[in-house]
């Protein structure tokens, strides 16, 4: 059975108006996005360049190597105090994902 979130599109992409210059198009698509919280270097002061899954430390020059994993499953959920956050290695935050879609295939869901 096909998995909901890679299956085909259905709907038509929106058409462009091709008379608008890039720069227009890009100021009208910076006015639509939301503002990037910088809460990934907060996670990093508050839990440390430490994965929370192998406990791996990272320094400096390796720490793009830690990802900053929303334990209730929401992005747009951060509280200052980082209580939703966890830091996870690259590899620890793959299978953190991968986990559930494992699991669904093994038992033909």
């Amino acid at each position: 059975m096909r998995d909901k979130r890679y299956s085909v599109r259905k709907k038509p992409f929106k058409k462009v108006d091709n008379k608008k210059s890039a720069e227009a198009i890009a100021r009208e698509l910076k006015k639509t996005t939301t503002p990037v919280s910088n809460y990934r270097e907060l996670s990093l002061k508050i839990h440390g360049l430490v994965c929370a899954k192998c406990a791996r430390e990272f320094d400096y020059k390796d720490r793009h190597l830690l990802t900053v994993h929303h334990k209730d499953g929401n992005p747009l959920h951060n509280p200052p105090d980082g209580s939703n956050w966890e830091n996870l290695c690259v590899y620890c935050h793959d299978d953190e994902h991968s986990r559930g879609l494992l699991g669904d295939y093994l038992h033909n869901k």
